[in-house]
């Protein structure tokens, strides 16, 4: 049976199921959909055999790794959004610029989180806040020389991100 065949089944026995499950935990039906969608896509994008012995756990953790995708961006939409609020009504970007910047921030998100929380920490208190090395090493706890590293791995992964096939 081929990879899109095993999708399919698993589709039709367990798409209501798995809406359900996204529903509890999101409280929003049209959410849940597009994450239930969302995880059928990424099945049918895996190259390998779908042999499970357990589909369900199978589906629920890769939907549960989307909730989290999909919280996390909220959670930047909701920072973003309180900051044009602070922000004077002639400074305020347009319904476009907002868009893109949203976007933008949330690209920006994603190659953040394969960095380790220090790392990520250390990263964004010296490109977001504009704070020193010393600084960062005072707020967090940690030496000078940690920072160093932090920030070097951070930008190293982002090089890789940015310029690696």
């Amino acid at each position: 049976m081929s990879s899109h065949d095993s999708v399919h089944r698993l589709y039709q026995q367990h798409h209501s199921w798995l809406n359900t499950w996204l529903r509890c935990r999101l409280g929003n039906a049209a959410d849940a959909a597009d994450l239930a969608q969302d995880t059928f896509v990424r099945l049918l994008q895996r190259r390998e055999q779908l042999e499970l012995n357990a589909p369900r756990a199978f589906l629920r953790t890769i939907a549960r790794g989307l909730v989290i995708d999909h919280w996390r961006r909220e959670e930047l939409q909701r920072a973003y959004l309180e900051a044009l609020a602070q922000l004077p009504e002639a400074e305020v970007p347009s319904a476009e610029t907002r868009e893109l910047l949203l976007e933008l921030l949330e690209r920006i998100a994603c190659l953040l989180d394969g960095l380790r929380p220090k790392v990520r920490t250390a990263f964004l208190l010296a490109q977001c806040e504009g704070l020193s090395h010393k600084q960062i090493a005072e707020q967090m706890g940690i030496s000078l020389r940690s920072v160093e590293r932090y920030v070097a791995d951070a930008l190293y992964h982002c090089y890789l991100l940015r310029y690696e096939p």
